[in-house]
C-alpha cells in the first residue's frame, strides 16, 4: 500500500465517523458550503468518489442512495475507491484529468482525499461535532494551497471555471494573521471559521 492509499484510508475513516455521528434530525441542517445541507455534503463526497472512477471507465458499485442511507452510501463509495488504490494495476494507471495527465492515485489524492478533510469540517460544523482537523492534514493542505499561483487561484474561485456548477473555493475570508493555521486555511478556501450557519 502507498502513502496515498494510507492517507485516503485515514481521512475516509474520519469522515465516516462524522457521517455516523449525525443525528436523524440534523440532516437538513445547513452547512457552510454553498446551498448544501448536511446530507448535501455527503452527497457531494459520494459523487466525487464516482467521478474519480470515470477515467478508469468504472462506476460506483450498487449501493443505497445518500437520501436513503448516507452512511451506507459513503461506505460503499469509499470501498470502491480504496480497492483501486490498493491495487497497483489501477493506482499507477495514468489517465487524463481536468488538471492534466496523472495517475489514478494522484488524482484521488489531489481531489477527493483533500475533499474529505475540507468537507469533513463542513459536516462537523453543520451538525455540531468536533471541527478539529488533523494537524498533519492542515499543514499539508496549507502548503499546497498557499503555493497556488494567483491567476490559478482566481480560476479556482470562479464559479463554473471547471464545469457547470463547479466552484472549487469560495471568496477568501480574512482571518487574523495570528489565528490558528486551521482557521487561516479555512479562510483561504472561503470558509468563515467564526460564523455558524
Amino acid at each position: 500500500m502507498s502513502a496515498i492509499s494510507d492517507r485516503f484510508r485515514r481521512r475516509a475513516e474520519t469522515f465516516e465517523r462524522r457521517v455516523a455521528a449525525v443525528q436523524t434530525d440534523q440532516w437538513p441542517n445547513r452547512s457552510p458550503c454553498g446551498e448544501w445541507d448536511a446530507r448535501g455534503v455527503v452527497d457531494h463526497i459520494v459523487s466525487m468518489h464516482g467521478y474519480m472512477l470515470r477515467p478508469l471507465d468504472r462506476t460506483l458499485s450498487p449501493a443505497p442512495s445518500v437520501q436513503q442511507d448516507p452512511l451506507g452510501a459513503f461506505r460503499a463509495a469509499r470501498a470502491d475507491v480504496q480497492a483501486l488504490l490498493d491495487d497497483p494495476r489501477f493506482a499507477d494507471l495514468e489517465c487524463d484529468t481536468p488538471a492534466g495527465r496523472m495517475t489514478f492515485e494522484q488524482q484521488v489524492d489531489q481531489v477527493v482525499s483533500d475533499d474529505l478533510v475540507m468537507h469533513g469540517w463542513d459536516l462537523a460544523r453543520a451538525t455540531g461535532q468536533d471541527e478539529t482537523m488533523d494537524p498533519e492534514d492542515v499543514d499539508r493542505l496549507w502548503g499546497m494551497i498557499d503555493a497556488i499561483p494567483p491567476d490559478l487561484m482566481t480560476k479556482y474561485r470562479t464559479p463554473g471555471a471547471f464545469g457547470p456548477g463547479v466552484e472549487v473555493f469560495g471568496p477568501e475570508v480574512l482571518v487574523p494573521e495570528d489565528a490558528p493555521l486551521q482557521d487561516r486555511l479555512l479562510g483561504m478556501i472561503g470558509r468563515n471559521p467564526a460564523r455558524h450557519p
